[in-house]
């Protein structure tokens, strides 16, 4: 039997495609990921050598589950008579590989690999440093700080966000054009920007924006190293091509000029990271940029009943910005949909948490598989509070594990100890734990004036030095778990941590128990790198541990409702999703204090992302009154509510309130009598 006949025909189209250009749009839940996988598989099949193969997407979780898929798929198809069986879990592949596998990574690792295998013209080390938000932020306040601003001259934020923008354009600080800005503002921001600049290279160091930008420049301007890899990886696919921006458009239209053969998958209508400058027509053009292209339209939805996609096709279809289509099932007709008003935050939260519990206790419905999605991340706060009331387990999405402190200081004791000029690292661990060295001693050697100290200091500093020296040797010697717990030893954390007294880290015993469990955890986790060459290892955990994201929390297989904002759950499904917070001004939502105009059909696609989640039922909820910004305002309905068919929807109330969910256009918030004062509404007509 041919893999390809466990295909619908559309999927079975886009994968027996070969050579040119492959636009495959795919609706949500209709397998573009399975689809993916057999079009490797065939053009392995049909002669293609696996390590010609490219596959990029955006998130650790989509490309170990696409690598998963393609590495099942492949090892059944090499056990003759046989075929691939679904039913069996994709995870039992997550430890097996295949020689000469294709290549499937996601845009920031491959960014990553490629300036690894150009140190030497790009001028770097191999080990250089990639830095988070925070650290990135850190640095540009240092600029802002050397420069003369004050705190109250600028907002930091907004800063790194206009430098985040102009590198994902491909600019540099010369570049800038600072006219386009407000003139005081723009200003500035080229000048910190300009020291960031040669702060990084004095670090050698890149930002996460780096790690797309700088191959991209080495592919436009190095015609050796853009044929080298052309030739290498001569089928690319690019995964939820409607979220790519301007440099990964780039990246990509770099590694297919000449051959042409790239597939590329998505949806318009998943568009919903506008605000990371990301370009939904790139989607939409891509037969106009791509001469020759093929087109496949999947529709067939696998994951959510009729009533869901129901839902979904009329919410979608208010948006002028897309490709047509209209989603639908051969699956069950499903519950409807339920709607419940709330009289604020708390009422809500209470309804969600039991109606969760109800589904764990009656329905025997695994906790993990429940979802609560909002709009804003201040909405978990009052839900986060009503899971614990009510001990219903739950696992907020985006604390990560290795956002703890004592976990980022060991990393930083790794980095420095590989890359001494990476100053950030270095700061953040010369006192850990604590070596009495002060602020105005690090400032003289970040100065290279090291030599002005006192005696006793720079003995101090001496010491340091040589821990790091030794912690280095010894990452190249012994296994990644041994080198940790070596880290943690010889560094002092260990012995800080025990003491009874004066942890920084910790005032309470049990936190430092927690902490030291942290440490434990952490070496735990390195054992799975000790297959590994020492140097190898390092690399290869150093470049995973800096390009975590929100959902790789979630391969932490924590048991419990998983809370998340609809932004974090794109290309997640749960039999049960939760929408809170459907209110005007919320979702869709506007800024406070802001007259800035809202692009309502990026937040039509956000809510058409959020329902589409779903396999069995959505709950959809509102407040009548929120307190935001520690102001209570009485809250309208999201107008989103009205585009809902009337008849998938069941509409439930708290008993106190009347429902202010009217299609005949008028409210009653109050639950006052019919001619008492009626607050007119006409958004749900």
């Amino acid at each position: 039997m041919n893999h390809l006949d466990e295909l619908n025909k559309q999927q079975r189209e886009a994968a027996s495609h070969i050579n040119g250009p492959l636009l495959v749009v795919a609706g949500a839940g209709a397998g573009k990921t399975k689809t993916i996988a057999h079009r490797i598989a065939n053009l392995i099949q049909s002669g293609v050598a696996p390590e010609n193969i490219l596959a990029v997407t955006f998130t650790n979780k989509a490309a170990k589950e696409m690598r998963e898929r393609v590495t099942a798929l492949l090892l059944t198809l090499g056990e003759p008579g046989t075929v691939f069986d679904y039913s069996r879990p994709i995870g039992e592949f997550a430890s097996k590989t295949v020689p000469n596998s294709p290549l499937v990574t996601t845009f920031h690792s491959l960014g990553v690999l490629i300036i690894k295998e150009n140190a030497n013209i790009l001028g770097v080390t191999r080990f250089f440093s990639i830095l988070d938000k925070d650290e990135s932020l850190s640095i540009i306040k240092k600029c802002a700080r050397e420069l003369g601003f004050g705190p109250k001259d600028y907002n930091a934020n907004a800063v790194s966000a206009v430098i985040s923008k102009e590198k994902n354009r491909l600019k540099n600080p010369e570049e800038f054009e600072v006219k386009t800005q407000d003139h005081y503002f723009g200003e500035m921001v080229h000048s910190i920007w300009e020291k960031y600049e040669k702060k990084l290279k004095e670090m050698k160091s890149f930002d996460f924006d780096d790690l797309i930008r700088i191959p991209v420049l080495l592919l436009k301007n190095n015609e050796a190293v853009r044929s080298r890899y052309q030739n290498l990886w001569k089928y690319i696919h690019i995964d939820e091509y409607q979220d790519t921006n301007t440099a990964q458009y780039e990246f990509s239209r770099l590694l297919a000029e000449g051959h042409g053969n790239i597939c590329v998958v998505g949806d318009s209508d998943q568009a919903i990271y506008g605000w990371r400058q990301a370009d939904f027509r790139n989607i939409l053009n891509f037969e106009k940029n791509f001469p020759g292209t093929t087109s496949v339209l999947l529709e067939e939805n696998y994951r959510s009943t009729k009533t869901i996609l129901k839902a979904a096709n009329n919410i979608i279809k208010k948006n002028k910005n897309r490709r047509e289509k209209t989603l639908f099932t051969n699956g069950a007709e499903g519950e409807k949909i339920s709607i419940y008003e709330a009289t604020d935050e708390g009422d809500e939260a209470k309804h969600i948490v039991e109606k969760a519990r109800g589904l764990i206790g009656k329905s025997q419905v695994n906790p993990e598989d429940i979802a609560v999605l909002y709009r804003a991340n201040f909405q978990s706060r009052v839900l986060e509070e009503q899971f614990l009331r009510a001990n219903v387990p739950y696992q907020l999405l985006g604390v990560r594990f290795y956002e703890r402190k004592e976990i980022k200081d060991v990393i930083a004791f790794m980095k420095c100890a590989l890359n001494p000029d990476d100053i950030q690292s270095f700061e953040r661990i010369i006192n850990v734990p604590p070596r009495g060295i002060g602020d105005t001693s690090f400032k003289k050697i970040a100065e290279g004036h090291e030599s002005e100290l006192p005696e006793k200091m720079r003995a101090r500093i001496d010491d340091f030095r040589k821990t790091l020296a030794n912690i280095k040797d010894t990452l190249f010697k012994e296994k990644l778990s041994a080198s940790i717990k070596y880290i943690v030893k010889t560094s002092g954390l260990e012995k800080y941590l025990n003491e009874e007294e004066g942890s920084s880290y910790a005032k309470a015993s049990e936190d430092k128990e927690d902490r030291l469990e942290n440490l434990k955890e952490l070496v735990s986790l390195a054992s799975k790198y000790d297959f590994l060459e020492s140097a190898e290892a390092v690399d290869k955990f150093l470049t995973e541990t800096s390009l975590l994201s929100d959902q790789d929390s979630l391969m932490e297989k924590q048991n419990g409702v998983k809370l998340m904002t609809v932004h974090a759950s794109k290309g997640l499904e749960f039999k049960y999703v939760f929408v809170a917070g459907l209110e005007e001004d919320l979702f869709p939502h506007k800024r406070m204090g802001s007259d800035e105009v809202v692009d309502t059909e990026e937040e039509r696609r956000l809510f058409y992302v959020a329902v589409t989640r779903a396999r069995e039922k959505v709950f959809l909820s509102y407040a009548q009154m929120r307190t935001i910004f520690g102001q209570r305002k009485m809250s309208m309905p999201s107008s989103f509510l009205g585009d809902l068919p009337e008849d998938i929807v069941e509409v439930e109330t708290n008993g106190v309130f009347k429902s202010t969910y009217d299609r005949a256009g008028k409210t009653n918030f109050l639950g006052l009598d019919d001619d008492e004062d009626i607050i007119e509404w006409d958004c749900l007509k």
